[in-house]
């Protein structure tokens, strides 16, 4: 049956070639980088930095994020030498294809729907809570809690926006699948709009989240950073979705920190999503790598500070009742006297960077699924191009309905969960595939090299793999049952459609380019 038949990578490079049926090269280093911090500044720094510490690391959630950007930077480093030496979409399911076949390229395929596509999910989610935050503080009106919330959401709380409505039951969440519409509306237009919008978006949230650290830096009450990390006996706390009972194994002390770090995980996933636009980089040889690491640096350094001012605004009880989904206009309004109008320029620009999440996301999605189309593995739907944009329109709108049902009916925390463990097993993946091809075919052009390699690999799939392991049994059954329905699609549909299995290798008809084959 040749399970793990391999795309051989010279066939993987001349599909790099650009013509009139391809994806087209419109993106440069500053671009991507862009392209990098659009996706990792969002959800993680706005929303899932208060969930982690709310409930699971405290005020040492800043070292959870240490946790997990140790994990991505191994990780980086090998999607860089990929990225590098394969310059087409389709991120960790082509590398895979390449170096441990077909079937292990498949399951990563699939797999990267639960980081792309249901990332988008959990950003739209946030977004709309953000979006009935800004209604609320500049127009004084909101929509209701049962248009913006899933069925499986009840409104407890007392205070805030929600008051009037305690006992209220989610129906759906509206705002979040417009969201989803407009930016979809966007990516179809094109790949080079899209970037230009993203590039200004950038801007403004970077200088939101620095504005933030420096005025917030002098409101840091020590009192909420001791002790630093969550003790067994801190009790519980009722929230909208449960109750959190710090006594629970990774909700407390070291644990709790890795538990952390596995949340707050979700926050890097921005960085890989620059390598699926590998195939419309200009210059991908050079500015991947460079795209890749510098937009991971630039954020894991924002992110550190960040966590540490928010958790010293306000005690991290809070963010799991009070603040949560708007944990950082929550802080402000409550421990920054003097800076309400900070906090409304928060809620402007965090629109703005959710926003940008998503664009990044569904950019990201289809075109993985544009490239595991082209090689036969799905209907050849997800690879059909605009006559006029080139990008791959039908598979936008497929996938608009996709994050929509998940963003409309689905809690946030249930989906942003599983966007992390999918995200890691995809790592773990990357950093073996390097240390696989590098023994298997070592004399092939490698433009960037992972440095020490020996040790990279394997520690950077051993730190994803501590992290997975603290994810929760919910979250292991969630991906086992993902994966088995992905290889239901996969033993009735991919394997008797495969190229590589009928020896099939459609190309662009434009003469090749040296540049992206030498």
């Amino acid at each position: 049956m040749k399970l793990f038949i391999k795309k051989p990578i010279q066939q993987l490079l001349a599909a790099a070639v650009e013509g009139e049926k391809t994806l087209k090269r419109t993106l440069g280093l500053g671009s991507l980088i862009a392209l990098g911090i659009g996706a990792i500044i969002g959800a993680g720094i706005f929303v899932r930095t208060a969930a982690a510490a709310g409930e699971h690391a405290g005020p040492a959630v800043t070292i959870s994020f240490i946790i997990a950007a140790s994990g991505c930077a191994l990780a980086g480093l090998c999607y860089a030498e990929f990225a590098s030496m394969i310059p087409i979409a389709g991120s960790a399911y082509t590398y895979s294809y390449a170096t441990m076949g077909e079937l292990i390229a498949w399951i990563i395929g699939w797999d990267l729907v639960l980081e792309y596509a249901l990332g988008a999910a959990t950003v739209a989610i946030g977004w709309a809570q953000y979006f009935n935050e800004f209604l609320e503080t500049f127009f004084g009106v909101h929509i209701p809690f049962a248009l913006t919330h899933s069925p499986f959401e009840i409104s407890k709380t007392t205070t805030g926006m929600y008051a009037g409505e305690l006992g209220a039951h989610g129906i759906i969440n509206l705002p979040a699948i417009f969201i989803i519409l407009m930016l979809t509306l966007l990516l179809i237009r094109g790949t080079a709009e899209s970037a230009a919008v993203n590039n200004v978006i950038v801007i403004i949230k970077v200088a939101i989240v620095l504005m933030i650290i420096g005025c917030g830096w002098s409101f840091i009450n020590p009192a909420n950073h001791t002790p630093y990390m969550i003790p067994e006996n801190a009790g519980t706390v009722v929230t909208n979705s449960g109750t959190v009972n710090y006594a629970d194994t990774f909700n407390h002390g070291w644990l709790g920190v890795l538990r952390g770090a596995s949340v707050v995980f979700f926050a890097f996933i921005g960085f890989d999503a620059v390598s699926t636009a590998a195939q419309e980089a200009k210059n991908p040889q050079k500015d991947m790598p460079k795209g890749i690491l510098i937009s991971l640096v630039i954020c894991t350094a924002l992110y550190i500070l960040f966590s540490h001012v928010l958790t010293g605004l306000a005690p991290f009880r809070d963010f799991l009742v009070q603040g949560k989904e708007a944990s950082v206009t929550y802080a402000i309004k409550n421990f920054m006297p003097g800076y309400g109008w900070l906090a409304k320029l928060v809620t402007v620009a965090i629109l703005a960077g959710f926003s940008s999440v998503i664009l990044v996301m569904l950019l990201g999605q289809t075109r993985v699924f544009y490239t595991m189309s082209t090689d036969g593995l799905i209907p050849p739907v997800f690879s059909k191009l605009h006559p006029k944009y080139r990008t791959p329109y039908k598979s936008q709108w497929l996938f608009f309905v996709f994050v929509s049902l998940f963003a409309g009916f689905i809690p946030d925390s249930v989906v942003g969960d599983m966007v992390s463990i999918g995200t890691l097993f995809a790592f773990v993946l990357v950093c073996l595939g390097i240390f696989i091809l590098r023994r298997t075919d070592p004399n092939i052009t490698r433009p960037f090299k992972t440095p020490f390699y020996y040790i990279v690999c394997p520690l950077g799939a051993l730190i994803c793999l501590g992290m997975i392991a603290s994810e929760g049994l919910e979250n292991w059954l969630r991906l086992i049952g993902w994966l088995l329905l992905g290889f239901i699609v996969y033993f009735g549909y991919s394997i008797k459609n495969s190229h590589v299995r009928r020896g099939v290798t459609e190309l662009p008809s434009d003469p090749p380019n040296p540049k992206f084959i030498e």
